[in-house]
């Protein structure tokens, strides 16, 4: 089934080069682009991405982190691409991600982990909503 995905590629992952990286493993997996964009986000719209986390310890520092450089929002679609895009990126904690893996790759740290991805189709509409709203 073919379905629509948020990706990003986080500040860590800008600032460490790794776009075309990331995007190139995308694009050789068969998904296609349907919208990207380089933007820093402001806090209102991080707050709002993260707003499952609210409640946490580590809220404000994932709000920082993630409005402190440019980051690449991107829509991606193709056959299961919800699933096949968390398979991709790897496990959360780099730690615990496999070789083969973005995460397992390229990522440092926990919160330092290249990439996101909407994690159902109930957050994927929402985040698409948020980072492209004309094409939600």
């Amino acid at each position: 089934m073919s379905e629509r995905t948020l990706v990003l590629i986080k500040p860590d992952g800008v600032a460490r080069g790794l776009v075309g990286e990331v995007l190139g493993r995308i694009e050789r997996k068969g998904f296609v682009l349907v919208a990207m964009e380089l933007r820093t986000l402001d806090r209102a719209t991080a707050e709002a991405h993260y707003g499952e986390h609210a409640d946490k310890p580590f809220f404000a520092d994932l709000v920082d982190f993630i409005t402190g450089g440019p980051l690449v929002a991107a829509l991606i679609e193709g056959p299961d691409a919800i699933v096949q895009w968390r398979n991709m990126m790897g496990a959360t904690n780099p730690v615990n991600a496999a070789q083969g893996t973005i995460r397992g790759d390229l990522a440092t740290e926990m919160q330092n982990n290249v990439t996101h991805g909407s994690d159902s189709p109930q957050s994927a509409a929402r985040e698409v909503a948020l980072f492209f709203p004309g094409l939600a």
